[in-house]
């Protein structure tokens, strides 16, 4: 196991969170050799100490850690997959945007290259990469995490998910679900106190309060949901619904968008049609879990 601040790695793809992420292993001490189409996004880099590899193949040495961070996976093979880049022995960590599936053929192409291949996501903003608030997700062997982890540690907050290489494409969707959720839910209520005068930062700490008060319900739902019961010990779905049809009444009375409640309601509306309506409302999760229709 490397356990030093000179275990080298190298990063290919500079855009901006390749630079932060180059930037940050060079903070930690690690020999840090870089590549990119252009490379005078190399040159800030290079100034701070890094080594510009003259082709992407010299950027990839036996035994070595690689970082790859560009557009997609069809970059990713037009630029490994070729018989001037041997990829045995060495281990590969990408960041690369995705879905579950193509991390896994990734995986399965990095194997039959003799490479080992770790799949990650980044829930963070390049000027967050190095410290804390940095989440960086990897999914794939244990032990080719754990083997690299004193390294990775200089990104930010590194975390193993498991074994099945497409996790950390899952989670970064799914934490995209909650982000967009949070911040739409917001949008909605704020446009509707804009109506009676009450400006966005009057609204915020209040809208933070119910986000966190919210996000206190999680571990129960998250138990009914793996049960499968979902008793109504506070309120049942019918009492939602209602609730619902009171957001979509208010919003249109006062001129605001109500297409997002009406969306909720719409699959709310299923459920209690099937006959859940005295249930929680987690049991929503069987219209999230259905294929869409239409």
């Amino acid at each position: 196991m490397t356990n030093t601040n000179e275990a080298p790695v190298s990063v290919i793809g500079l855009g901006l969170m390749g630079q932060a992420l180059a930037g940050a292993f060079l903070e930690a001490g690690h020999p840090t050799t870089v590549w990119n189409r252009t490379t005078a996004k190399a040159d800030r880099l290079v100034a701070e100490g890094a080594r510009l590899a003259p082709t992407v193949a010299d950027a990839i040495r036996p035994g070595s850690l690689t970082i790859v961070c560009l557009t997609d996976y069809d970059a990713l093979y037009d630029l490994l997959d070729t018989d001037s880049v041997e990829l045995t022995g060495t281990t590969l960590i990408n960041f690369t945007s995705g879905d579950s599936a193509q991390a896994r053929e990734a995986a399965r192409w990095a194997e039959r290259r003799g490479a080992r291949y770790l799949d990650g996501a980044i829930m963070a903003v390049p000027p967050a990469i190095g410290t804390a608030d940095a989440v960086i997700l990897h999914s794939g062997p244990q032990s080719d995490f754990d083997a690299h982890k004193p390294t990775l540690d200089a990104l930010g907050t590194v975390t193993h998910l498991g074994e099945d290489h497409g996790l950390a494409s899952l989670y970064d969707v799914a934490g995209l679900a909650m982000m967009w959720s949070i911040l739409n839910a917001w949008l909605q209520g704020t446009a509707l106190l804009r109506t009676a005068g009450v400006d966005a930062a009057t609204f915020a700490p209040f809208a933070r309060q119910m986000a966190a008060g919210v996000a206190e319900w999680l571990p129960g739902h998250a138990e009914s949901i793996d049960s499968g019961s979902f008793p109504a010990d506070v309120a049942s779905l019918d009492t939602h619904v209602r609730s619902m049809a009171h957001l979509i009444e208010e919003s249109e009375a006062v001129g605001v968008n109500a297409e997002l409640p009406k969306l909720i309601k719409a699959m709310a509306d299923r459920s209690v049609a099937a006959g859940h309506g005295a249930e929680e409302y987690a049991v929503l999760i069987e219209e999230f879990a259905k294929p869409h229709e239409g």
